[in-house]
């Protein structure tokens, strides 16, 4: 990579530096080598070490870098294509939905969980069958951990919020804790005959939680995918799927209409 001073350019400079590092990446650089650290960067390009952040998470955003923990900044591998969209609206935890069960838990939803399992219900329907608009905030939610294998890589980690009501049968006997209570909840919930979800997505940063498990680091592009799971007695489960942003690009299906929301992030 040589050395490049930057002309005067109608667009900011951090995205005119984007464009040449990204013409270095392909030329100069291979899949998994590591870039030279900022300040080297910085004063090959005649910089201010700020404008060269900007130019890194720009491309680290678009998916040609990594930051990895104790390595550095690498060169990106090209993005593997991840399906999200359900032409069969199948329940979570089916065979081949490539989710692999980590933990569960059980306690009281935090608000913006509360506002997703009452979001599009049944006014009144808190049966065993669903929550819909009758979902008390002091009624207790099982929360499962997954996370997403793709070519041997974890891509995705995913919180399953599924309240007491929607899996009566489930008991505390049969699996106190860890995968095996994962798959009771999971093996429960799918009893109820789905009649619908829908979907959003946006981007978003990670928290140290998600960090951590998809090898990360905190505050990462990642991109959140939210599921509704719908019965007739309302919603039935929520899921809140954070997929790297760097490395995933996802694809739908027939029913994979895409909503871009705004709203903040759900926190655990």
């Amino acid at each position: 990579m040589g050395t490049t001073q930057l002309e005067t350019v109608p667009e900011p400079k951090y995205w005119h530096l984007k464009t040449v590092l990204s013409e270095a990446l392909d030329q100069d650089f291979a899949v998994g080598e590591v870039l030279p650290n900022e300040r080297e960067l910085a004063a090959r390009f005649g910089v201010a070490r700020a404008t060269l952040r900007q130019a890194l998470e720009q491309l680290e955003l678009e998916g040609r870098l990594q930051r990895r923990r104790g390595v550095g900044t690498t060169v990106a591998p090209p993005r593997v294509g991840v399906a999200v969209g359900s032409a069969q609206h199948s329940w979570p935890g089916e065979a081949v939905d490539g989710w692999e069960p980590v933990d569960a838990g059980e306690g009281l939803p935090s608000a913006a969980v509360l506002r997703l399992l009452v979001a599009g219900g049944v006014a009144g329907a808190g049966t065993a069958g669903g929550t819909g608009g009758g979902f008390a905030a002091d009624q207790p939610v099982h929360t499962v951990r997954r996370t997403r294998v793709t070519q041997g890589q974890v891509v995705a980690a995913e919180l399953l919020y599924v309240p007491a009501a929607s899996v009566p049968g489930l008991t505390g006997i049969e699996a106190p804790a860890g995968p095996a209570r994962a798959r009771a909840v999971l093996r429960e919930l799918q009893r109820l005959v789905l009649d619908g979800q829908d979907r959003s997505v946006e981007l978003g940063s990670a928290r140290a939680d998600d960090a951590k498990e998809l090898d990360r680091l905190p505050g990462a592009p990642v991109l959140l995918v939210t599921t509704r799971y719908f019965t007739a007695a309302g919603t039935a489960a929520v899921s809140v799927a954070t997929y790297r942003a760097d490395t995933c690009r996802l694809t739908f299906g027939d029913s994979g209409d895409v909503e871009i929301t705004h709203e903040p992030r759900v926190a655990s």
